[in-house]
């Protein structure tokens, strides 16, 4: 069984007879665990009804840019950024040249352009269609620029000739779909994440605590396991679901995170702080809840454990990665957090830009380890998650090639 399971899938639905393989398309991405959405061309809606995939989908089917309820919040910006893949099947000839071309004349070319997510196409057409130069062309371009082709396959056609031309199966798409996620980058290690905000009590039913939502933490941990790691969640108190095929450990405070972090991170070959930790706590927690009295209320702090430096200064320590969420000085305050505890990477970003950062949806980093340093854009967490895995997943390698060839040196100068 192909593993969906959280992924967000836009189906764009163009037209041609094929489309009549959409509506199993739907459900076969559903029974993987994906929630679907669909945007139908004017031409697809004359070989199957938009009712039919809405009832399938679960989802309001998208037909026009201007649609005056779904565009009040720019509805067709939301769907493109809500996706983390877009498939196209049927994708006809005339769809793969407006995608060539970049065009963006109704929604489902509209939402191409719009989205940063991966972009799949299943092309279905006559086989004279498919041969000719213009559609190969058009393909030749369309990989070059990233977008994966999913077949066609070749068999018997509607028109009743033979050849390359019948969209895959609709198994088949949801294999291609399904690869996107499974990156192999992290097979066989064991992963420790810690995500969300730390709560230090003040009395029974007051706290210290910050925005932390958990979603960035939460999105690394789905991430990490698409890449093919085992990977181990501590999480603070957040609104989220535990991701599937992750161990899920829920702790409240700083020191409880700090106790569960060291009794796993020995067995850990990566470990990602993602958790927003709170810095202080309270010297004494009120037996009873404290009345409103005095003017002024103060308030003694001590420091909580900094869990992030104290795995960095382990003997071995696993390849270690923490977060920066800054106001100011980004770049500065970064490095600087990286060279005082040895980390190997940085992932940092300012979280007083609006739509970004705390609570939000998407976010932007910008990555920094000894010698090298890369931006991420602003995307979905989701999306961003996948980028960040896919950096921390090359300078782990690095480490690791580099750790091998200077042992091999020490052994050659010692034998």
């Amino acid at each position: 069984m192909f593993e969906l399971a959280n992924k967000r899938i836009l189906l764009g639905v163009s037209g041609g007879i094929a489309a009549y393989k959409s509506a199993d398309l739907v459900r076969r991405l559903r029974d993987a665990g994906a929630e679907v959405r669909v945007a139908m061309t004017a031409g697809a809606t004359q070989f199957i009804t938009p009712l039919t995939l809405q009832a399938l989908s679960g989802q309001p089917v998208r037909t026009a840019v201007f649609d005056a309820e779904a565009e009040a919040a720019m509805g067709h910006i939301e769907l493109a950024r809500w996706a983390d893949a877009v498939l196209i099947a049927p994708a006809s000839a005339n769809t793969l040249a407006r995608l060539a071309q970049g065009l963006a004349d109704d929604l489902l070319s509209t939402l191409c352009l719009a989205t940063r997510a991966p972009l799949l196409v299943a092309p279905a057409m006559n086989q004279v269609m498919w041969e000719h130069p213009a559609t190969q062309t058009n393909l030749a371009l369309l990989r070059e620029r990233g977008v994966h082709i999913c077949g066609p396959g070749v068999g018997g056609q509607a028109c009743g000739e033979f050849g390359p031309g019948r969209m895959l199966e609709p198994m088949e798409l949801v294999a291609a779909v399904a690869t996107l996620f499974s990156s192999g980058a992290l097979a066989g290690l064991q992963v420790l994440i810690t995500a969300g905000p730390t709560r230090e009590p003040i009395d029974p039913v007051r706290f210290i605590s910050n925005r932390s939502s958990g979603k960035m933490g939460y999105a690394v941990a789905v991430a990490a396991v698409e890449a093919g790691a085992r990977v181990t969640l501590v999480s603070g108190p957040v609104a989220l679901s535990p991701p599937e095929h992750v161990e899920c450990i829920h702790v409240d405070t700083a020191a409880e995170m700090h106790a569960v972090v060291m009794a796993r991170v020995q067995s850990s070959d990566l470990f990602i702080a993602a958790a927003a930790v709170a810095d202080y706590r309270p010297q004494t927690v009120a037996e009873h809840k404290l009345k409103k009295q005095a003017a002024a209320l103060q308030l003694g702090l001590q420091r909580t454990p900094d869990i992030l430096a104290e795995v960095a200064a382990l003997h071995p320590a696993p390849f270690t990665v923490g977060f920066a969420a800054e106001t100011e000085r980004l770049a500065e305050h970064a490095r600087g957090k990286r060279m005082a505890k040895s980390l190997d990477m940085v992932a940092a970003n300012l979280v007083n830009l609006p739509g970004q950062g705390f609570e939000a949806d998407e976010n932007a980093l910008t990555l920094y380890w000894e010698g090298g340093e890369c931006g991420l854009p602003r995307m979905s967490k989701t999306q961003l998650a996948r980028e960040l895995i896919a950096q921390i997943a090359l300078r782990y390698q690095a480490k690791q090639q580099h750790q091998s060839g200077a042992a091999d040196r020490h052994a050659e100068d010692t034998a």
